[in-house]
């Protein structure tokens, strides 16, 4: 059985695919979405610990409607993102930790794993 449960939000297919890899080389299920409709589905139907966010993605949306329901919920996540300084303020405002890209994906895991630890540490 995983020992985490951790969502990836990413609009890019062999980034996305990457980040799976590495999550479950870590032992972790991995619940993979490409769009913000995607995302809130496995936050309703699946046990999320830890999530990693593209800041925008396909279509002019962004990760802030799932990141608010993170926050929401206290999950913690990262913000995985080339392009965070010319994102929106509220999506700056967010005050989650970011990783720029590109990035080893086994890096952002890690990362993202540690900032959950961290949290259920504290």
């Amino acid at each position: 059985m995983p020992e985490h449960s951790i969502l990836l939000l990413e609009d890019e297919p062999l980034i996305l695919m990457d980040l799976e890899f590495a999550a479950e080389d870590k032992g972790c299920r991995a619940y993979c979405a490409s769009g913000v409709d995607a995302a809130m589905k496995h936050l309703k139907e699946a046990d999320i610990d830890v999530a990693v966010l593209d800041v925008t993605l396909k279509g002019r949306e962004n990760c802030v409607p799932v990141a608010e329901e993170l926050d929401q919920r206290g999950i913690p996540y990262l913000l995985h993102s080339g392009d965070l300084n010319r994102a929106d303020e509220t999506v700056r405002n967010l005050g989650a930790k970011h990783l720029p890209k590109p990035a080893d994906s086994d890096v952002v895991i890690e990362t993202a794993l540690g900032i959950l630890k961290e949290t259920t540490s504290a």
